[in-house]
């Protein structure tokens, strides 16, 4: 399997979906603080996403 580095856009969605989890458990955020580790779960599967498909 070879793997590539995700596009940019990618990198940030899941920063932000990984930054938002993060915040989701301190504070509150309606959605995300009742789901804060799917959201996580959900930034790291775009992350690997991102790097199992060329050109993603």
């Amino acid at each position: 399997m070879n793997l590539s580095a995700p596009t940019m856009p990618v990198f940030l969605v899941s920063l932000v979906l990984a930054v938002l989890a993060v915040l989701g458990t301190f504070t509150a955020i309606p959605f995300v603080s009742a789901n804060a580790f799917w959201v996580a779960v959900v930034a790291y599967l775009v992350l690997l996403v991102g790097n199992v498909m060329k050109g993603v």
